[in-house]
């Protein structure tokens, strides 16, 4: 009898244990939903005229891509960061698009969240970074892809 006991104790803890393991302790009823993949392969051209403030470190300009369009950050004459506009906060949410702040910042006016010119949250409820896309620079040519 008291082997079945112990038997039964031991079921019960490893059933408790796999449910605890299996169900997140809880920790995952505010998952945030993931932003869908989209593929794309978008060129820019440096000397448009539409991208001259990508002519200064800081500079960002949109463009087409991704999953609700597309900024890209220069960092200094060869390095250039494409992000995803999608907000990483509620990215379900229509409103989730991430704008310019000239010089400041990247920020999305729906939740507030704000993030800095390398894609990391820096204010509001976001907390995770932006997405950031592949860039490759060819002469005044930059290639943006997933």
């Amino acid at each position: 009898m008291l082997q079945l006991l112990s038997f039964r104790s031991s079921l019960i803890g490893l059933a408790l244990a796999s449910q605890a393991v299996f169900c997140g302790c809880g920790s995952s009823t505010n998952v945030q939903p993931q932003i869908p993949l989209a593929a794309f392969n978008e060129v820019l051209y440096l000397t448009n005229q539409e991208n001259s403030a990508l002519r200064f470190d800081n500079g960002a300009v949109y463009h087409k891509g991704g999953v609700n369009g597309l900024i890209v950050v220069r960092q200094n004459a060869s390095t250039y960061i494409a992000f995803e506009r999608t907000c990483t906060y509620n990215p379900t949410d229509t409103c989730a698009r991430v704008k310019i702040s000239p010089f400041v910042q990247l920020f999305d006016p729906c939740c507030k969240s704000q993030f800095s010119f390398q894609g990391q949250p820096q204010g509001g409820p976001a907390s995770l970074p932006l997405r950031r896309y592949t860039t490759s620079l060819s002469g005044n040519t930059l290639t943006i892809t997933n």
